[in-house]
């Protein structure tokens, strides 16, 4: 009796998030992608020392080139996993309910871009003192923690956006030329002219996102950014969830 009572009971969400959290570091490219990233984030934040200065702040921020690049593609590779290894009838056989799958996927790379965030934070402390007491000079420990908050909130969004593209396309490498080329093809847009410009100003989540980074965001600004991330984010995302709830698993 009590077995079948436990088997009709829904699998908790908690057991959920730890399962798919469990995946990005059981699986060979989550473990690289993981490392390469803790790696450059201290690389990055080191090897700014030396030629910025001790200043906590500037070092941290260096971070946000490697994190930019690489939160998208670990995003990308958790929505697009179950695909590609064809474990998805297996998961959503055990849990039918797909979109509790989806929510349980999406938290893991969001969290990883606030821990990422943070342990460059951690790591450019240390670094400003060494620098300082090997330059001789005063560090500059003035953080701004509006500034901290928007550049953690940027380097969610952009694991946002690899999210969205991997539960839309449903193919990794796809999903992770489209995230690579983005800022490439904005950056041609941006030259067409006046309407090119005015597309990249309202379209172009890395040029809407600047003024988040800065921790120094007007209404206007947060209106483009609003707009890039409704079409870069929330309506890819919930195309894919769609196209998820109703794909024949094979």
């Amino acid at each position: 009796m009590d077995d079948t009572v436990n088997a009709d009971r829904p699998i908790p969400f908690r057991r959920l998030l730890a399962v798919e959290a469990r995946k990005i570091a059981d699986t060979r490219s989550g473990k690289i992608i993981t490392a390469v990233m803790v790696g450059l984030v201290v690389a990055s934040v080191a090897a700014r020392g030396t030629v910025a200065g001790p200043k906590p702040q500037t070092l941290a921020a260096t971070a946000g080139i490697a994190l930019g690049t690489l939160l998208p593609v670990l995003a990308i590779l958790t929505m697009t996993g179950e695909w590609a290894h064809r474990t998805a009838l297996t998961t959503f056989a055990l849990e039918p309910r797909r979109h509790r799958v989806l929510a349980a996927k999406s938290v893991p790379p969001l969290v990883a871009a606030v821990a990422l965030s943070l342990l460059a934070m951690l790591v450019a402390v240390p670094v400003t003192a060494v620098v300082a007491r090997v330059g001789g000079g005063p560090a500059d420990w003035d953080v701004q923690p509006l500034w901290l908050l928007g550049w953690t909130g940027v380097n969610v969004l952009v694991a946002a956006q690899g999210l969205a593209l991997g539960t839309l396309l449903l193919n990794a490498p796809a999903a992770i030329v489209i995230s690579l080329s983005t800022p490439v093809l904005w950056a041609v847009v941006g030259r067409l002219g006046s309407a090119g410009a005015a597309l990249a100003e309202w379209l172009d989540l890395n040029t809407t996102a600047a003024p988040l980074a800065s921790g120094d965001m007007t209404w206007g600004e947060g209106a483009r950014l609003a707009t890039s991330a409704v079409f870069w984010i929330a309506l890819p995302m919930a195309a894919g969830v769609v196209r998820v709830l109703r794909k024949e698993v094979a």
